[in-house]
């Protein structure tokens, strides 16, 4: 499985130059020892692949939750010139800005006397599953601005405070979205579903503040051990999807147009200035926009349920940061003693940005970005920061979460959903879905172990830990 691989570090992989023909760097990706046994071949592959494509900067790189995806390794980065380089749908994903968020709240572990009832009034509130239609009626110009003002465009229309712009990646917004790049079919599809939790790995989670790593990273964040906390797991729905497949079409035309050869058909691109690849990017940026506004509406559903249960104020549920994992963006970064512009594709990857870094809420500046790992039902999700060595090595990035080890489909014939929802359920951890079916393919045995995930990127240093959040309620589509 290693060979032609050259260990450089306790964590870290070195795929050579040579290793597929036509590699213009050097693959890296970051595994413990314990995981390797985890790591497939063809995302190896896949890594490799990535490596061979015009304008690619450094290193092609890989997370330690790195499996096998659709042209490039799910858990993989890379960065693109602005003069040569490509942008490609394969390095983001069909689900533009799939990402997570998390909210505080000032509830302790006591304060939760029914659980099941607030399970259960969360799931009535929020649409999941598939084809769950939103309780929002947009019309065409109300879709337009939340494909071009994301979060923002949500809190404008009574979903949210501003304080939650500020913490979102971005300011939850993409800047020169361009809705027109965005087809008829897409908007079709997303009209009835913003605000919707949607099915397969998108979660909503209840969750307690289990450990504390970092004081004054936690203070600075704003939780304490004992607190609970709402996390929130979605993206672009199938407005997001489909704009993927559109462009994916219209680049794999463009690639031969512009004469580009490539390992995998999958990793369909084209150059950056490219009409091609402003009309992908400028439709990217708007599904990733309409995810942020997602996102924000599901909270804003999730805050009025505490409110109503609990007598809480709307303001006294703070969102802590939301952070992409399927995106590419234009960022600066510092690559072989200049800053340059780049093009950076996470695809099933966290920005993990430093101390002092653009963008950042004034109180975050001193400790880094939060960065959000989420565990799978039964497992830890984690709370992080960016840091400088993760500026310097990965241009910002780090895990997004545990990385499947078995498909969706051997999953269903190996598990059974009713047996893992009783095993959760003795664990103390409540499981609302519509059905049975949909918890078997998300059982915690169906990926890697989100302990050891993230001990990998800390030991590394591509980011820290901050705390450790174990689930109480769980709601899947």
């Amino acid at each position: 499985m290693l060979q032609g691989i050259t260990r450089i570090g306790p964590f870290e992989w070195e795929v050579p130059v040579g290793f597929v023909a036509g590699m213009r760097v050097p693959g890296r990706f970051f595994l413990s020892d314990q995981l390797v046994e985890t790591l497939e071949p063809g995302a190896v592959q896949q890594l490799a692949n990535v490596a061979t494509m015009p304008g690619i900067v450094k290193n092609s790189l890989a997370m330690p939750d790195i499996h096998w995806g659709y042209g490039f390794p799910i858990g993989g980065v890379a960065a693109f010139g602005m003069d040569e380089g490509v942008i490609s749908p394969g390095g983001v994903g069909f689900d533009i800005n799939c990402g997570v968020r998390i909210l505080s709240t000032p509830l302790s572990v006591k304060d939760l006397t029914k659980k099941r009832e607030l399970l259960e009034d969360l799931f009535a509130a929020v649409p999941t599953g598939v084809g769950a239609k939103s309780t929002l009626r947009l019309d065409a110009k109300e879709l337009t601005g939340m494909l071009t003002n994301g979060a923002r465009w949500a809190v404008k229309h009574g979903y949210g405070i501003e304080e939650d712009i500020r913490h979102c990646e971005e300011q939850g917004a993409l800047a020169n979205a361009d809705p027109s790049a965005v087809s008829q079919k897409a908007r079709q599809r997303g009209m009835p579903q913003s605000g919707t939790l949607g099915a397969g790995n998108h979660f909503l989670e209840i969750q307690v503040v289990q450990e504390i790593y970092d004081q004054e990273a936690a203070r600075a964040f704003g939780i304490s051990a004992g607190q609970i906390c709402v996390m929130i797991h979605c993206g672009s729905r199938g407005l997001g999807h489909q704009v993927c497949t559109d462009h994916l079409k219209i680049l794999e035309a463009a690639t031969k147009k512009f004469g580009i050869t490539l390992p995998d058909r999958q990793l369909a691109c084209a150059p950056l200035s490219s009409p091609e690849g402003r009309a992908y990017f400028g439709a990217m940026a708007s599904s990733a926009n309409y995810a942020w506004a997602n996102r924000q509406v599901i909270m804003h559903m999730v805050r009025g349920v505490f409110a109503r249960m609990f007598s809480l104020a709307y303001e006294e549920m703070h969102l802590i940061y939301d952070v992409a994992h399927n995106v590419a963006k234009f960022e600066e970064h510092q690559i072989d003693g200049r800053r340059i512009k780049v093009c950076v594709h996470r695809k099933g990857a966290t920005r993990a940005f430093g101390p002092g870094s653009p963008n950042l809420p004034a109180e975050y500046d001193q400790v880094g970005q939060p960065v959000i790992i989420p565990g799978s039902m039964g497992t830890s999700s984690y709370l992080l920061h960016g840091t400088e060595i993760a500026m310097d090595r990965t241009f910002g990035s780090t895990c997004h979460g545990a990385g499947r080890v078995m498909s969706r489909t051997k999953a269903k014939k190996q598990l059974s959903g009713h047996e893992v929802k009783e095993a959760l359920a003795r664990k103390g951890i409540l499981i609302r879905t519509h059905h049975n079916g949909a918890i078997a393919d998300e059982a915690p045995d169906v990926y890697k172990p989100s302990d050891e995930v993230v001990r990998v990127v800390h030991e590394a240093g591509i980011s820290r830990y901050v705390a450790r959040f174990t689930p109480l309620g769980v709601i899947k589509g």
